[in-house]
C-alpha cells in the first residue's frame, strides 16, 4: 500500500495471538507478519464475520482450517476440520459440495485460506458454497471466543 507502512517484521513472528499468563481475557498479538488480504477473495465467495461463523457452527455446517497441521493441532475454532491450503484441490472429494463451507486461516494478514479458496474454484467447486472468514483465528481469539486443540475438536481427525 503506497504511503502506509506497517511495523517492521520480526525474525520469528507469532501468527496466532497467545493468552497473557495471569490475565484471563488478555491476548498478545504480533502485528508484524503477513500481507493484508482483501475483503473479497473471489467473485461469488461471501466474506463472513464472527456472528455468521457462530451461526454456521450452531447449524452444524462445515468449517475448514486451511493452516498447517501443527498450527491446527495447537489451536483452532471448535468444530473445524483441517485441510492444508496446499492440499485443498487434491482433497476436494472430502468436502461436501452442497453445504456452504467456511474457510479460515490465521487472520486478515494470512493468505492461506484465500489460496485454498482459489484452488477450490479452479478445481470446479461452486464459489457460492464457499464462505471466507477473513478474521480467522486472529480475530476469533482477540474477541475472546473459544478455541480447541486437535484432541478437543470434533473435527480433529488426522488429515
Amino acid at each position: 500500500m503506497p504511503g502506509v507502512e506497517r511495523a517492521m517484521k520480526r525474525t520469528e513472528p507469532r501468527r496466532v495471538p497467545r493468552p497473557v499468563e495471569g490475565a484471563p481475557g488478555l491476548v498478545e498479538v504480533d502485528a508484524t507478519w503477513g500481507t493484508i488480504q482483501p475483503m473479497t477473495v473471489a467473485s461469488g465467495v461471501r466474506t463472513v464475520g464472527e456472528a455468521e461463523v457462530i451461526e454456521h457452527l450452531e447449524q452444524g455446517l462445515p468449517m475448514v482450517d486451511s493452516r498447517g497441521r501443527d498450527s491446527y493441532e495447537e489451536s483452532t475454532i471448535p468444530g473445524a476440520t483441517n485441510v492444508h491450503f496446499k492440499e485443498t484441490a487434491a482433497r476436494l472429494g472430502e468436502l461436501d459440495r452442497e453445504a456452504p463451507t467456511v474457510f479460515f486461516c490465521n487472520g486478515p494478514q494470512c493468505g492461506q485460506s484465500p489460496a485454498a479458496i482459489q484452488a477450490l474454484i479452479e478445481a470446479g467447486h461452486s464459489p457460492e458454497k464457499i464462505l471466507y472468514y477473513r478474521g480467522g483465528l486472529h480475530d476469533w481469539m482477540t474477541l475472546g471466543l473459544p478455541v480447541a486443540s486437535d484432541d478437543t475438536s470434533p473435527g480433529g481427525e488426522p488429515s
